[in-house]
């Protein structure tokens, strides 16, 4: 994959994984454990994965700026 694609993939899986462990935890918060966990859990996590990724997108920008205007930045760089 060219090196231009790589914000994108970094937020495409950042986008899953933290959607796929939020939605979960929502999940079992609202249903419980129950025996179509999973099948609720993956409809819940692709939906939410569906609205996550392209937030991320837009979201990053600001929060690298936001991150560089917080932290010192050392002599020379």
């Amino acid at each position: 994959m060219h090196p231009r694609f790589a914000p994108y993939l970094f937020g495409l899986l950042l986008s899953g994984f933290m959607s796929f462990i939020v939605s979960g935890i929502a999940t079992v918060r609202a249903a419980g454990l129950v025996t179509n966990l999973p099948s609720i859990w993956l409809e819940g996590w692709l939906t939410s994965w569906v609205i996550a990724f392209p937030v991320v997108l837009l979201v990053a920008p600001m929060v690298r700026r936001l991150v560089a205007v917080m932290v010192r930045q050392e002599p020379g760089r």
